[in-house]
């Protein structure tokens, strides 16, 4: 029997370790406010507290944000413009139009970079419980 109690507290280890490690994952990546393009920043606090975090975040033409993840968040475009994106499902150029609202419910990855001519902006509400 020795042997089977072993067994036991090896798996009750694994799982302990599993369980744990899936509370909150992070990648290993900066978040939107620490990512930044070529050393600059991108982004500026508006508001933080134990609930939320409000970023703003202004790209000019040529100008992304350097691959970072997103805790679950609100985003909404104040300034729209034309933007290459690389994340999970591969790269891609799109227009983003002024007005336009989008929520993530889980961590996301991804890399932006403005190929338009105009200045774009960007409301960002991470919610942080």
């Amino acid at each position: 029997m020795p042997k089977l109690k072993s067994v036991r507290s090896f798996f009750s280890v694994i799982l302990f370790i599993s369980l744990t490690s899936c509370e909150k994952q992070t990648p290993e990546l900066p978040d939107p406010l620490e990512a930044g393009w070529k050393g600059e920043p991108v982004c500026e606090v508006l508001e933080e507290n134990e609930h939320v975090r409000t970023l703003k975040c202004t790209f000019p033409p040529g100008v992304g944000h350097e691959k970072h993840f997103h805790v679950r968040h609100y985003g909404y475009t104040l300034k729209g413009g034309r933007f290459k994106i690389t994340d999970d499902t591969g790269t891609r150029t799109v227009d983003v139009p002024a007005g336009y609202g989008f929520y993530k419910d889980s961590i996301s990855v991804h890399e932006v970079q403005n190929v338009g001519d105009l200045t774009a902006e960007f409301l960002i509400v991470e919610l942080l419980d």
